[in-house]
C-alpha cells in the first residue's frame, strides 16, 4: 500500500486532497501538523523523510495571501515558500521518492499575458507587482521539479491552478478571496435585512473558478498519468499543467450567483468608483484535456456546496 505525504494538508487544497484519496482508498495518507513538522526547517524534513518511507508526495503547503499581505510581507512570502518547497523536493529526491506533484499558482504568469493563458507563457513579462515575491518562488518550484527530473529522472510534476473556492476557504470577514467574501457578504447582509449590497467595480470584469474538489480530483489524475501520456503532452522545460475551467464569467454574473444561491433578495449595487482589476484572466486548459481531464462541478453547484459548508462551519470561521 502506497503511503502518501500531504503536505498543507489543513489548507483548502490540501484538505480535498486528503478527501480525494481518502474516497479512492486502497493508499495510507501521511499528515502532520505544524508543530510535527517544520516545513521551514532542512533537518526537520530530511528526517522526516528519511523515517516515514513515504512513495508520493503532494506539496500543497505554502505562504498564502490577499494583496495587502503580499505588498506588506514580501520578505516573507519568498523566503518560506522558497524554503517549504526545496526542503520537501531535494528531501523527497534524497530519500528516492520517485513521484511527486507541486501545486503553484496563476501568478506564475505575466500581468498582461495573452488570453487564454498558455503554459508557454511563463517567464514572457513583467509579473504583477503586488505578489511578484510569491510567484517567483512558485517558479522557481516548477524549475526544481523540471531540474531534477532532467539530471535525476525524476517523476516530479507541477500544476497551476485558476482561482480556486470550496470546503476549508477563508471566509474572514477582510482577508478572503472574491467568492468567500462574497458569500458572507450576502449572508449577513439576509440575515440583517439589508435592502442592498454594494459590489466594487463595474462588474464587466471576467474571471474563471474552479471547485477545489474538481482541482483536487486533477492533482491525483495528473500524479498518477502514465509517464508515457504525460511525456508526449509536456516539454521537459515546460512541463507545469495549467488546471481550470476553461471558461469564465464576469463578476456581475458571479455576484448575481452568489445572490441567489445565498437567496438574498434585496438590491445588488455596483460601485463603479471601486477598481476592476485585470479586465480578464482565463486559463488555457488545452493541456490537460488533452491529458484526459475535464472540471465537471458548474459554478452554481459548487457555490451551493460551499455555502452548505460555510453555514455548517460558522462556529470555525474567523471572523
Amino acid at each position: 500500500m502506497k503511503r502518501i505525504f500531504v503536505a498543507g494538508h489543513r489548507g483548502m487544497v490540501g484538505s480535498a486532497i486528503v478527501r480525494h484519496l481518502e474516497g479512492l482508498g486502497g493508499c495510507e495518507i501521511v499528515v502532520r501538523e505544524r508543530d510535527e513538522l517544520n516545513l521551514l526547517s532542512q533537518k526537520s524534513v530530511m528526517q522526516f523523510f528519511e523515517t516515514e518511507n513515504i512513495d508520493q508526495v503532494y506539496i500543497s503547503a505554502a505562504k498564502v495571501g490577499g494583496i495587502v499581505a503580499n505588498s506588506t510581507y514580501p520578505a516573507d512570502f519568498i523566503y518560506q515558500n522558497l524554503m517549504i518547497q526545496n526542503n520537501i523536493i531535494n528531501s523527497a529526491h534524497c530519500n528516492n521518492i520517485q513521484d511527486l506533484l507541486f501545486l503553484g499558482s496563476s501568478c506564475i504568469y505575466p500581468k498582461f499575458s495573452k488570453q487564454p493563458i498558455t503554459e508557454s507563457a511563463l517567464l514572457q513579462g513583467t509579473l504583477e507587482e503586488t505578489n511578484e515575491p510569491y510567484a517567483i518562488a512558485k517558479i522557481a518550484g516548477i524549475k526544481m521539479c523540471e531540474s531534477y527530473n532532467r539530471q535525476y529522472g525524476r517523476n516530479y510534476r507541477s500544476v497551476m491552478p485558476t482561482n480556486l473556492y470550496g470546503k476549508n476557504d477563508n471566509f474572514h470577514s477582510e482577508n478572503s478571496h472574491v467568492i468567500p467574501a462574497l458569500i458572507r457578504r450576502f449572508h449577513e447582509a439576509k440575515l440583517a435585512n439589508l435592502d442592498q449590497v454594494i459590489a466594487w467595480g463595474s462588474g464587466k470584469p471576467m474571471r474563471e473558478f474552479l471547485y477545489v474538489d474538481d482541482m483536487a480530483a486533477a492533482c491525483v489524475y495528473i500524479m498518477n498519468l502514465d509517464d508515457e501520456v504525460y511525456q508526449k503532452n509536456t516539454q521537459p522545460m515546460l512541463s507545469h499543467i495549467n488546471v481550470g475551467t476553461g471558461t469564465d464569467c464576469t463578476i456581475r454574473e458571479l455576484v448575481e450567483t452568489v445572490a441567489n444561491v445565498v437567496d438574498y433578495q434585496g438590491k445588488i449595487v455596483f460601485d463603479k468608483s471601486k477598481p476592476d482589476g485585470t479586465p480578464r484572466k482565463l486559463m488555457d486548459v488545452s493541456r490537460l484535456e488533452n491529458l484526459g481531464w475535464k472540471a465537471s462541478t458548474s459554478l452554481e453547484l459548487g457555490l451551493r456546496k460551499t455555502y452548505e459548508w460555510f453555514l455548517a462551519n460558522q462556529g470555525m470561521i474567523r471572523k
